[in-house]
């Protein structure tokens, strides 16, 4: 869109992330890794309340950990996990399937 920037970025990881809820709820994956400021913590904060599955990169494997350490710090991240494990993670959540209680569907 045209909206202005958030947090100085356009496209912007929370207005992604908060999008999102509405449609996926509970059934989505966000994995936050290195990157600069805050960007991600809001929308990491609504995918939490909603019961989605939120991960961050580790602090020692971070090139810049502003984004992952916020949504750690936040208390946003299920998971904490070092560069080297997140593939695996992604790959395990995948394959073990999706929560069945998105908005507007059966539990």
């Amino acid at each position: 869109t045209d909206d202005p920037p958030l947090h100085i970025f356009r496209p912007a990881v929370d207005v992604l992330c908060v999008s999102a809820v509405p449609v996926y709820g509970a059934a989505q994956l966000a994995v936050v890794m290195t990157g600069m400021g805050r960007a991600g913590t809001r929308g990491c904060e609504a995918l939490a309340e909603v019961g989605a599955e939120v991960s961050a990169q580790d602090a020692a494997t971070s090139v810049v950990w502003g984004m992952p350490g916020s949504v750690i710090g936040s208390g946003f991240a299920a998971r904490v996990l070092p560069l080297d494990a997140i593939a695996p993670a992604i790959v395990a959540r995948v394959t073990r399937g999706r929560p069945q209680n998105r908005p507007g569907g059966s539990a």
